[in-house]
Formats: structure tokens, C-alpha cells, sequence
């Protein structure tokens, strides 16, 4: 299967992004060369060769992978890599699904929506209390954050994560991995919005107190309230 080449072979190909970009830009610049010069069945650089070639993260090159992936574009494959697929019926399939971001971003809420109240109920059963003791450590943290005039991403994403991992089903870990991933931008731009931060800080702590007493309805519907809230804004902002 053929490749792009190396990054130093390659790196003229590309236009090394500003840090003020996100991964659509990424996603963008792959999407040209897969759709330009690539066919079906050509191996995608590694991720570090594209960091290198295209001067962003890892993560923001995850990303941009993650979301061509969504769109048919590339397609993992383990023990072999990041494979070009035969795109989608359509003149510009990846212009078409970027234009529709509004979409996709909330199709994603609507996973979360699907999934995470009914992992929250789940952890109000299950959760031990060294989880609840780190759940209670990270809105600590936020808290903190929140009062400093930090947005608290990372705390706002590990407390979702903990919810997760407190509901003692290994195989979701993944799912609410790739989701946290993939609306990391329109988490930071909600978390943006006035008085956005304080009420995240609220709806987590209404959640825990739930988690805490053990009552799976009450956390189920404090999950639900908190991503409606989230949602509104988010879509609002887009």
C-alpha cells in the first residue's frame, strides 16, 4: 500500500497550521490529499509524521482522523494503520459533512444523552467509595478552577470519565472515550460562555450527591438535566 512519504519528504505538500486553528483545519488539509492524490486501499502517515508534517498535536491529528473516519473517508486497521476508503456518493462528501457540523455535533450530544444518564444511574449502584472520593477530588479541583476564572476542561471531561469507569462496564470506557475526544472543542467553546463554568460545577455537584446517597433516579435525572444544559448552549453557539 502505498504512502504519502515521509514527513520530511511530504511536509511541502501541506501548510503548517496556526496554533489558533482546530482540527477542522486538519481535517481539511487530510481530506485534500486523500481526495487528490490518494486511492482506496493507500496507507495514511502515522500520527506522528502528520504532527510533525502539519505542526499541531497529537490530538488535534486524532481528531481530524476520528472525524474523517465518520464521514468514510479512512478507516483503522489494526495491525496495519489508517487506510483511505472509497468515499462516499457525492461530489464533496467532506465539505458536505463539515458545512453539516451543526449536525454531527448534535447527533454526538444525542449519544451522550443516550448513554451517559443511564451510566450515571448505573454508578450510583456500583460506585465504591474511593471512586466517589476522586469523583468529590476532581469538582475540587474544578471548583477551584471555576473561582480563578479557569474553564476546568480537564476536570469537566475526568468527571464524566469517572462516571464511567464507576459504572463497572469496561466495554463504555471506549465509547465515552471517543465522545469526550471528539466534542473536546465545542466542550471548550460552551465552557466560554458566561456563567457556563458555574453552572457545569452545578450540575456535576447535583449529579454526585445523587452518586453519593445511592439513588440511581436521582443521578440518571441529574445526568439528563446536565446535558440538556449543555446542549442548549453548545447548539446555540454554532
Amino acid at each position: 500500500m502505498p504512502m504519502i512519504g515521509t514527513a520530511s519528504a511530504a511536509k511541502a505538500g501541506f501548510e503548517t497550521i496556526p496554533r489558533s486553528k482546530v482540527y477542522q483545519e486538519v481535517a481539511r488539509q487530510l481530506a485534500r490529499r486523500i481526495t487528490e492524490e490518494l486511492k482506496p486501499g493507500d496507507l495514511l502517515p502515522p500520527e506522528r509524521e502528520l504532527v510533525q508534517m502539519l505542526g499541531v498535536s497529537r490530538g488535534s491529528v486524532r481528531d481530524a482522523i476520528r472525524s474523517l473516519e465518520l464521514v468514510g473517508l479512512l478507516e483503522p486497521r489494526q495491525g496495519i494503520g489508517t487506510v483511505v476508503c472509497r468515499p462516499p456518493v457525492s461530489s464533496n462528501p467532506l465539505a458536505n459533512a463539515l458545512l453539516d457540523k451543526r449536525r454531527m455535533v448534535a447527533e454526538l450530544l444525542d449519544v451522550r444523552k443516550m448513554i451517559e444518564p443511564s451510566l450515571a444511574a448505573r454508578a450510583a449502584l456500583h460506585a465504591t467509595s474511593d471512586e466517589i472520593s476522586e469523583m468529590q477530588d476532581i469538582l475540587v479541583r474544578q471548583e477551584a478552577k471555576v473561582r480563578g476564572g479557569e474553564l476546568g476542561i480537564e476536570e469537566d471531561s475526568e468527571f464524566h470519565y469517572s462516571i464511567a469507569l464507576a459504572s463497572n462496564n469496561s466495554a463504555i470506557l471506549k465509547v465515552v472515550d471517543v465522545l469526550m475526544d471528539m466534542l473536546r472543542e465545542t466542550r471548550e467553546r460552551s465552557l466560554q460562555v458566561e456563567g457556563r463554568q458555574e453552572k457545569s460545577l452545578a450540575g456535576h455537584q447535583r449529579i454526585l450527591s445523587a452518586l453519593k446517597r445511592g439513588d440511581a433516579a436521582a443521578a440518571e435525572a441529574a445526568m439528563r438535566r446536565h446535558l440538556q444544559e449543555t446542549e442548549n448552549i453548545v447548539l446555540k453557539k454554532l
